[in-house]
């Protein structure tokens, strides 16, 4: 009974602890470089990936992003088939705080780079660019909750694939989490 009251008392000053304002606001935190993990999908394509973000410069609004993603394109055959690629990203943000330093808006926009494989193109690389709006919203001290919705053009085909379908090109959407360091 008494490992059970610790472990509810543990409990309860870990939840409230989320709730408590940090010292440290989240402008405190743009000097600070930050990571994140992303669950994406670029056009029909699933994806997971990783992102770093320098800290804010001039007058805390701008930043560097770089990133990248393993993404799977499906396609038939004659079977559903999943198959991985690659893409890099570097791009320029700009951010807004709208409520007392807990959520922001920004815009951010920049190069992709894309690294198909082998199974669906015929080529190694393939660039293009990206833009995107996101909503951040910082839960605690260091971390904080992302929405991105935006789009991506690349020109990308997969023409070993049948009926050679485009790829990572149209709509993209990220949501994740960031942690300051």
């Amino acid at each position: 009974m008494i490992m059970f009251d610790r472990f509810r008392f543990f409990l309860i000053i870990i939840s409230l602890s989320l709730f408590v304002p940090s010292a440290m606001s989240a402008r405190g935190l743009s000097d600070n470089p930050s990571i994140g993990f992303n669950i994406s999908q670029y056009q029909r394509d699933f994806g997971v990936g990783l992102n770093f973000i320098t800290p804010y410069f001039c007058k805390d609004m701008l930043a560097i992003r770089l990133g990248g993603n393993i993404q799977w394109l499906q396609y038939a055959d004659p079977e559903t088939l999943w198959v991985s690629y690659g893409n890099m990203q570097a791009g320029i943000r700009a951010r807004s705080f709208i409520l007392e330093d807990k959520i922001s808006v920004y815009g951010e926009g920049g190069l992709v780079m894309l690294f198909p494989n082998k199974m669906f193109s015929s080529k190694a690389f393939g660039i293009g660019g990206y833009g995107l709006f996101g909503f951040e919203f910082r839960i605690s001290g260091r971390l904080s909750y992302f929405l991105e919705l935006g789009g991506v053009g690349t020109g990308a085909v997969a023409d070993r694939a049948p009926a050679s379908p485009i790829y990572s090109n149209g709509f993209l959407t990220n949501v994740g989490f960031r942690v300051s360091l």
